[in-house]
This record gives structure tokens, C-alpha cells and sequence, in this order.
């Protein structure tokens, strides 16, 4: 039997060893930095281009949501001073300070690196980003018109500590979470709200960030797990409850698949029902009608995907 403790006791000792490299890369490399470029994309003091850009980040672009420390009423415009608190597996993240305060918030950085943030996914500092803000695709105009918006406001000095990532979001930090790949080139202007179709596959995908709730994900780094809009993605509430998100396409399973649109823009108009809601209701409750109807009939499009996720709020086993 000592051959086979011998040798045991060395698989052993062996995956101990590989085990400790592992980790001592992971806290060489979890800071890992990459290259991406710096959009030539400078803010505006129009006072139209400014509005459009209040538009996105009170409305659907939601910033709202998350980078201030509760959230907001309905027509509230509080300062995005930052804040709120995310408890992942990986660890805990903080949305930032995006009011123009040169030492807690924006105003450190040019506008290049803003617009690098939100289309490559890279930090000022060359860190990949949490993929919590999908707005790769955002227009040149939009994407001025944020940075225009977040410029104007007024600086408020808010600190906040940085991300905290535990031992496991550093191995992914070093090993597998990398900015997104940028394919087709985002479009200068945006779509006509004439063209209404693809103005709403524009808000579904590179503004609202509909598919980002509306699928199956990784809660490590984010990554598809399932089809786009089927549904399927549970939130934790403080209620001992769980959301899942409805499946939105044109399936005989899908949420909104026996909607007229006009129920649907009455949807976004009834604010949260479910107290809790991760559902943005009350920044998407400000898009405007257009936009709304845009959207709705994007999501028609979308190719059926026979996935129930069952009801919206289940007790939480």
C-alpha cells in the first residue's frame, strides 16, 4: 500500500503546487491593462445635444439606475454622483461619480476616455470593465451628447472606494474578463425615428441594453449562456424573493407575444408593479413615445425562442 500512498501523496502535493501558481498569477496579473483606442469624440455645450444626452442617461440609457446611491423617482434628476453597491460571486462593485468633480469624478479624465469607457469597455486607468454598461454600439451623436450631458452638471465631491474583487474575480479578472470586441463600426448619427424598426433594435441593443437582463448570463463575466431576449436571467430581491426575466421574443412562450402596442407603451407608462423590480421602470418610463413604439416593434422581429422562464417572481428556494 505505500507505492499508492506514495504516489497519491504526489498527485496531491502536485495539484497543490499548480493550485498556488494559479492564484499567485491571478494577483501578478488581475490589474492586466489593455490597449484600445481613444475615440476623437469631444463634448458639446449645445444646449440640444446637452438635452439629448439628460434624455439617455435619466431615460434609456438608464444611468440613473445605478450611479446614484438609491434610486430614483420618477421624475427625479438627481446628480449621478455614484453609489450604488453591486454584491457579485467576484466581488463588490460601486458605480463611479459621473459628475465633473476633478478629484472623486469625471473631471479627471478627457473626453476620450470617456468614450473609450462606453465603447471599448476600458477605464481610464486600462482595466477592462464590469460589462454592465452594453453601449458598444452607441452612435457618435449619442455618445457626444452623454459626455456633453455628464460635463454640465454640476461637480459634486463624492468618495467612493474602487472595485473590490475576492480571490475568485481576480482569477477572472487575469484570466478571462476582457473588453468586448467592437465589430461593426458603431454609426455616426442615429437611426430615423421614421425607420422604426431598426431605431428600435438601436435602443434594444446599444442603448437600453434590453438583451443584457433579458438572457441567461455568466454572473462571473458576464457571457451569454443562453439565447438573446428568451429570458431566464434571476435577480435576488431583499424580500427573500426572485426575479426572472420574461422571455421578450415572438414566441407563444414570450411575455409581450399577445401585446397590441399600445399595451405596450401603456407597460412602460405603469411604472414598477412588483415592488423591488429590477426592471428599470422608472427611467424607461421617460422615453419617449417614438422610442417606445420603436422598440416594440423591433422586438417582433426577433426570430421565436421557446423558452419559458416561468413566472416573474418565485419565492427563493
Amino acid at each position: 500500500m505505500k507505492p499508492v500512498f506514495k504516489i497519491l501523496g504526489g498527485v496531491v502535493a502536485a495539484a497543490l503546487v499548480l493550485i498556488g501558481g494559479v492564484l499567485l498569477l491571478a494577483l501578478a496579473r488581475w490589474d492586466r491593462t489593455f490597449d484600445a483606442p481613444l475615440p476623437a469624440l469631444h463634448a458639446s455645450t449645445d444646449t440640444a445635444v446637452i438635452a439629448r444626452g439628460r434624455y439617455l442617461a435619466y431615460g434609456p440609457g438608464r444611468c440613473v439606475e445605478c450611479h446614484v446611491a438609491t434610486r430614483a423617482s420618477a421624475q427625479a434628476t438627481p446628480p449621478l454622483n455614484g453609489g450604488a453597491t453591486f454584491v457579485l460571486p467576484i466581488g463588490r462593485i460601486t458605480a463611479p461619480n459621473l459628475t465633473p468633480d476633478t478629484a472623486t469624478g469625471i473631471g479627471r479624465f478627457s473626453d476620450a476616455q470617456l468614450a473609450r469607457v462606453l465603447r471599448y469597455g476600458v477605464r481610464p486607468d486600462g482595466r477592462a470593465l464590469i460589462p454592465f454598461m452594453e453601449m458598444q454600439g452607441l452612435s457618435d451623436e449619442d455618445l457626444v451628447a452623454l459626455i456633453s450631458y455628464l460635463r454640465s452638471q454640476p461637480a459634486v465631491r463624492h468618495e467612493l472606494p474602487d472595485q473590490h474583487y475576492n480571490i475568485v474575480g481576480k482569477a477572472v479578472m487575469a484570466f478571462v474578463l476582457k473588453p468586448p470586441t467592437v465589430g461593426t463600426p458603431p454609426p455616426v448619427t442615429n437611426p430615423a425615428e421614421s425607420d422604426t424598426v431598426a431605431r428600435g433594435a438601436y435602443i434594444a441593443d446599444a442603448v437600453a441594453g434590453c438583451a443584457g437582463c433579458h438572457s441567461k448570463r455568466s454572473m462571473m463575466d458576464g457571457s451569454y449562456l443562453g439565447p438573446r431576449f428568451a429570458g431566464g436571467m434571476q435577480f435576488e430581491a431583499d424580500s427573500g424573493m426572485m426575479f426572472v426575466s420574461p422571455n421578450l421574443t415572438s414566441a407563444r412562450v414570450g411575455r409581450i407575444a399577445g401585446w397590441t402596442e399600445e399595451q405596450f407603451v401603456a407597460r412602460f407608462r405603469a411604472g414598477p408593479l412588483l415592488p423591488g423590480t429590477p426592471m428599470p421602470w422608472r427611467a424607461f418610463g421617460r422615453m419617449s413615445d417614438a422610442d417606445v413604439r420603436a422598440l416594440f416593434r423591433y422586438l417582433r422581429t426577433l426570430p421565436p425562442t421557446e423558452a419559458d422562464p416561468g413566472p416573474s417572481m418565485k419565492r427563493r428556494s
